[in-house]
């Protein structure tokens, strides 16, 4: 529902029952918002309250002043949506106005929409996947290894133009087993990129090594080459050289490579390529997640391929991926018993994960034109509103992208974002913001952190402003539309003045 559909709700107390019958038939929601000579809500009318006026010979040029006082239910713009879903069940109703401190109507929570939740990025299955599922089952190749891991192995290695791959449980295994290879051992320090997911650094804890982080540059959102040659001069004067350092590709777009990856040949060390959000992405026409000694991807439920759950981790160093494989198989000895001399992991999928990958792999460039397709309306339909950073995407770069994100400009940007996000959550839309940086997470509390500039601290400015759009590529248009209206609201009531009170 945009702006004007939401006043053409509103009428005034004087207004004359034919009128009202004329407004609910042209705003099809089965409500109005009957409103007093200051637009404060003074009462909801609907379909059933003007058929039992008509039973009690009201005329119809009555005003909707003089039917039967009834007092509106409403909630403030900063209860959650369930109060608004307990009073509807309460009351058996289907909507609940949302009205400011002063009582003036300012959205309308409606059930039928709260019954079609619009997620941020769900699972996109097909029918590829089925045929692949059902072959495990029938040939009864359904616990870890088998068929299905070694073709999805092999088709994904040749997709990114890698030589070797090993399917894993989740991206987060395949980015501790990559340290593991690149030789990270308790003590060690580790660079790795501040704006990310937890998944990114969680494994140099389990390594026993120390993060360092890095932050972001505000032309592609990734990882800042200055900061980087910061971090490299300081851990050179201090004797703590990175064993290696985590590049993480941000939401479905490679970091600057022709920049990064020189800086990191000139000190002699080794890159782990986070591609976990950026399969499908090129960078000057190679594949993102080809450019690491290592590299590693997620099939999480949300990525933008899903086995439900893993990950793979890729390599063109036959020997690594040989190892990681015995890693990830509890690093069981070649003997006739189970014979182990160093520790392991339960880290490998399964086949009929596996399969699911086959399928959905075939499926890849499908579902990276239709998320590009979803940014490109977000883009489109906004780009009367002002005040918006959208994730950019450099020359050179092709970003999946994998999440629409934008930054809000301006003073207060980080009060209007949640206020954005609790508008779209009443209307059952899932958004959520950038990323919290590493270096503001309490677990790293005391890491060391190099921002972008002096004074300039880009990470932390994308998140205190930052939003991630719904961008699901089995999102239909019509539900896209409904998204682009509830956000253009929201927008224009997030920057309104006395917004802070009001959405």
């Amino acid at each position: 529902m945009n702006e004007q559909q939401f006043r053409a709700l509103c009428v005034p107390a004087g207004c004359a029952v034919r009128d009202a019958l004329d407004a609910l038939d042209r705003s099809a929601r089965g409500i109005l918002l009957v409103t007093d000579a200051q637009g404060r809500l003074v009462r909801t009318v609907t379909d059933g309250d003007l058929r039992r006026a008509a039973l009690n010979r009201v005329p119809e040029s009555a005003s909707l002043a003089d039917l039967p006082a009834s007092a509106p239910r409403t909630i403030g713009a900063h209860e959650p949506v369930a109060r608004a879903v307990a009073l509807m069940d309460e009351h058996e109703i289907d909507h609940i106005p949302v009205v400011d401190p002063q009582g003036r109507p300012i959205d309308l929570v409606m059930r039928r929409e709260l019954s079609q939740r619009v997620w941020l990025s769900s699972p996109h299955l097909g029918e590829e996947e089925t045929a692949f599922v059902e072959e495990a089952f029938r040939t009864n190749w359904i616990a870890p290894l088998g068929p299905h891991v070694d073709g999805f192995e092999r088709e994904l290695a040749a997709h990114v133009g890698v030589g070797h791959a090993a399917a894993l449980s989740s991206g987060t295994a395949a980015i501790h087993l990559g340290l593991l290879l690149l030789g990270v051992r308790p003590g060690d320090t580790v660079f790795c990129s501040s704006l990310t997911f937890v998944g990114s650094c969680n494994p140099i804890l389990y390594c026993g090594a120390r993060p360092v982080f890095i932050d972001s540059e505000p032309g592609s959102w990734n990882m800042s080459p200055q900061a980087l040659e910061r971090a490299f001069e300081w851990a050179r004067r201090e004797g703590r050289m990175p064993r290696c350092l985590v590049l993480v590709n941000l939401y479905g777009q490679s970091a600057d490579m022709d920049v990064l990856l020189p800086l990191c040949e000139k000190y002699g060390v080794p890159v782990l390529e986070d591609a976990a959000e950026s399969l499908g992405a090129t960078y000057k026409g190679r594949p993102s997640g080809s450019f690491g000694r290592v590299g590693i991807f997620s099939f999480n439920g949300n990525k933008i391929i899903t086995t439900s759950g893993g990950g793979m981790l890729v390599s063109d160093d036959a020997d690594l991926v040989a190892r990681a494989r015995k890693l990830s198989t509890q690093a069981r000895e070649p003997a006739p018993h189970y014979e182990h001399v160093e520790v392991g992991f339960n880290y490998r999928m399964s086949n009929v994960l596996a399969g699911i990958g086959r399928g959905q792999l075939r499926v890849l460039g499908q579902r990276v034109e239709r998320r590009r397709a979803v940014y490109d309306a977000y883009r489109r339909e906004l780009a009367g509103v002002g005040g918006l950073q959208w994730m950019p995407e450099p020359a050179g770069m092709r970003s999946t992208r994998w999440l629409t994100c934008l930054a809000l400009d301006g003073d207060r940007a980080g009060e209007r974002r949640d206020r954005i996000l609790r508008s779209l959550e009443r209307h059952s839309i899932e958004a959520r913001p950038v990323w919290k940086p590493m270096h503001l997470q309490p677990l790293f509390q005391g890491c060391e952190y190099f921002p972008h500039a002096e004074g300039d601290d880009v990470s932390a400015r994308l998140f205190a402003g930052g939003l991630c759009l719904p961008s699901g590529s089995n999102m239909p248009d019509e539900l896209l539309g409904r998204v682009i209206d509830h956000l253009r609201r929201a927008l224009a009531h997030a920057e309104a003045p006395g917004a802070a009170a009001a959405v």
